[in-house]
């Protein structure tokens, strides 16, 4: 079954209105900073926030908090993966089953540029690496796999024992190197040894097929292979340039994307899907580069017509 969401602030504005005026009832959120992750409380406030809207959380995304220190292995991690398990207790507790996270170091999902003019003077984003010059790196792979393997050996646990599926999310772009940080997750075979490192069930991917797709993978022939693991789908598209990729409308680029959905469908997958970045349209500031609300809704409705002529 597929379920369709959108990524929400944690505060109502007019994305909450247009999203449920599109008929979408799944919030995915970041809720820090409006509220703590680590008091139980003020999570549940925010679900009664969202739920007297009309939607329901059904997955946290991104660093909940700064997460500097367990992903470059600093002093102080231990205080902080203490609280990334009290943060999933809580979810447990408010039934919230889906944490999308990432462990980009040092710099997050990136883009070199976010003002590319586009189909009828939209705004849309890119990545070259003709943009950004490699840097030395400022410590090795290897290390950032052990910081990895020494956060999943302190949470997945706590994570099993709350039922919640922890999502990773891939690099975003997948380049080995970024601004001198090493990122590990940029390939297929990276995956692989995660799941291999977590051996639990509790272990999910976040199937950014995009990312995927910009790596050089098969996303079809992953989407087999990881059907059991995939709990939480991005959908975007990319058109290729050199040195990397520019983001497009869902309608308009290169990939078949009705086929990427028929085939979650077809393998019977209970997947929450959500449009991912998409161009800042007409009367839209271009303060959060692919995340202002028109382009999203018209996504879900591209997506809501790819499902209803599945069912026809």
């Amino acid at each position: 079954m597929i379920r369709l969401g959108m990524f929400l602030p944690p505060l109502p504005d007019h994305r909450w209105e247009l999203a449920a005026q599109a008929g979408i009832c799944n919030a995915v959120c970041r809720i820090n900073p409006v509220y703590d992750p680590f008091d139980l409380k003020s999570m549940s406030d925010a679900q009664r926030g969202f739920r007297e809207a009309g939607f329901e959380i059904a997955a946290l995304e991104g660093d909940q908090f700064d997460m500097s220190r367990i992903k470059l292995g600093l002093p102080g991690r231990d205080e902080d993966l203490e609280k990334y398990r009290v943060m999933l207790q809580n979810m447990g507790q408010l039934g919230i089953h889906i944490l999308c996270y990432n462990f980009m170091a040092g710099v997050g999902w990136f883009r070199s540029r976010t003002d590319i003019p586009y189909r009828g003077g939209a705004l849309t984003s890119r990545w070259s690496r003709d943009d950004v010059p490699e840097e030395p790196l400022k410590f090795s792979h290897e290390k950032l796999w052990d910081n990895y393997a020494y956060f999943l050996k302190a949470v997945l646990p706590a994570a099993e024992k709350a039922g919640v599926i922890m999502c990773l999310h891939p690099d975003d772009p997948p380049t080995p190197e970024l601004k001198g940080y090493p990122r590990i997750f940029t390939s297929a075979s990276a995956y692989r040894r995660m799941l291999g490192l977590a051996n639990s069930p509790n272990a999910g991917v976040t199937f950014c097929a995009a990312t995927f797709r910009a790596m050089g993978e098969d996303d079809m022939a992953l989407i087999r292979e990881w059907k059991e693991k995939i709990h939480f789908v991005h959908m975007r598209d990319n058109q290729p340039i050199p040195g990397g990729f520019m983001e497009t409308f869902h309608d308009n680029g290169p990939t078949d994307l009705a086929a990427r959905i028929k085939l979650l469908e077809e393998l019977k997958m209970d997947v929450l899907l959500r449009p991912d970045h998409a161009p800042t349209m007409c009367g839209e500031n271009n303060n959060e580069p692919g995340y202002a609300a028109l382009g999203r809704i018209f996504a879900i409705g591209y997506f809501k017509g790819i499902l209803k002529s599945m069912e026809a």
